[in-house]
């Protein structure tokens, strides 16, 4: 039973200081993102899913698959989705609790990290009220944060992550992001994501994760055209002298062949799935991949027995005509209807956690060969010695050679088409 003694070496030892400060007598083996990052290039062509946790039951599912899998997780949620304006009950300062508390109630076992994913930057006015409530997310228990400043032009995203990224605590998982996601338009180019690797190396900031525009699609849409797995490993080549992984975004639209590649043939080590889980908790037919199947009228199908009770599914439908919603704007029914799902039956509770850990149990075995990564995990921290794990790399970059001034220059010089506007919340 050498991972028993080992979790419990990682336990005393692996759990940061915000986490230890909040949850001083917990057994949750909550790490940083970075420890997560690590295990999956330990294993070798391997990704974890970030499960956004649009709902207590799918933190609950995916939880229990993790376990299950024996395999390293991330549970996330994005700005959009819980931070100020929320439209879902797990937000960026009750997320680390709900974790915690699950981890404890369900005996989880293997490493899991709260990520505050796309903490959007949308213009440079933006980047002062961020200073503020940044600091606010670690201290809710937040170990991992995607700075996304991707929707500006390429200089400003750089400036505004430099600045920004120095919120971060050094232990903490760090992911930025280049190319705005927009579907299949406006791919992110090779010299886009040096640029912004590169200016963030020459300030001493070392993202562990860099997210691409790479033909992802986002919520319920499938795309033709897809992720770009050689547009994406062709980026990940370039970048590797600085150490940066991959997160892949937008999985929706992607079937599992094409997901099972890019884990076979990126550095990708992190994947968003978001819509999926949300529809397979409340129990709508679905293709392999997550995909929520419309009826000939274009609606929802709903799978008798499965997910939230017929009668509630009948009032959440209603409600979203009432408000005049298209499909992809059901996600808004997260946080009006969290507390009716919570006062469901235990079976109907169950059965749809359940169905959520199983598909994410055949994502992290089948698809994402992230089974048995959880004891990489553990031995990342005990080869460490610490929960701070330290960069993947150095400096390469000399400092003044990216300042303000040069960044503009250098920026003045890079072809990039951003595309037309999308929704890309997952």
């Amino acid at each position: 039973m050498a991972y028993v003694s080992d979790f419990e070496k990682a336990l005393e030892i692996g759990r940061p200081p915000n986490i230890t400060a909040l949850f001083p007598n917990s057994r949750a083996l909550l790490v940083s993102g970075k420890v997560i990052d690590r295990a999956m290039l330990a294993k070798g062509g391997a990704m974890t899913i970030a499960a956004n946790g649009r709902n207590h039951l799918v933190i609950r599912g995916a939880l229990k698959a993790a376990q299950r899998a024996r395999a390293a997780l991330i549970i996330e949620i994005a700005r959009s989705e819980g931070g100020a304006k929320a439209y879902c009950p797990t937000n960026y300062w009750n997320m680390a609790r709900q974790v915690d508390a699950l981890c404890n109630e369900l005996a989880i076992t293997v490493p899991v990290a709260i990520h505050a994913d796309h903490y959007g930057i949308k213009s440079p006015e933006d980047v002062a009220p961020a200073r503020v409530e940044i600091p606010t997310l670690f201290e809710a228990g937040i170990t991992s944060i995607a700075i996304d400043a991707s929707h500006m032009v390429d200089e400003e995203n750089l400036l505004a992550s430099i600045e920004l990224a120095g919120l971060v605590p050094s232990w903490a998982g760090f992911e930025t992001e280049v190319g705005e996601i927009k579907g299949a338009f406006g791919l992110s180019s090779k010299e886009e994501a040096l640029f912004l690797v590169q200016g963030l190396n020459g300030h001493d900031l070392f993202p562990d994760w860099i997210a691409l525009n790479n033909g992802t699609t986002h919520g319920i849409e499938a795309s033709a055209q897809g992720i770009q797995v050689e547009l994406t490993g062709e980026i990940h080549e370039a970048l590797a002298p600085y150490g940066i992984s991959g997160a892949q975004h937008g999985t929706s639209g992607n079937n599992s062949k094409r997901l099972r590649r890019i884990a076979e043939e990126t550095r990708s080590t992190k994947a968003n799935v978001a819509t999926a889980l949300q529809m397979i908790s409340w129990g709508l037919e679905v293709n392999d991949y997550g995909n929520a199947i419309l009826d000939e009228q274009g609606g929802f199908i709903k799978v008798p027995g499965e997910g939230v009770g017929e009668e509630l599914w009948a009032e959440m439908v209603a409600h979203a005509d009432s408000q005049g919603w298209k499909k992809g704007d059901y996600k808004k029914l997260n946080l009006v209807f969290e507390n009716k799902i919570m006062g469901q039956p235990r079976a109907i509770r169950e059965r749809m956690a359940r169905r959520v850990e199983d598909f994410v149990y055949t994502l992290l075995v089948e698809v994402f060969n992230a089974g048995d990564t959880a004891r990489y995990a553990v031995e990342a921290i005990l080869e460490a010695g610490s929960y701070d794990l330290g960069p993947k790399t150095g400096r390469l970059e000399a400092a003044e050679e990216w300042s303000e001034e040069k960044i503009r220059e250098r920026a003045a010089l890079l072809d990039s088409d951003k595309g037309p506007e999308g929704d890309f919340d997952d």
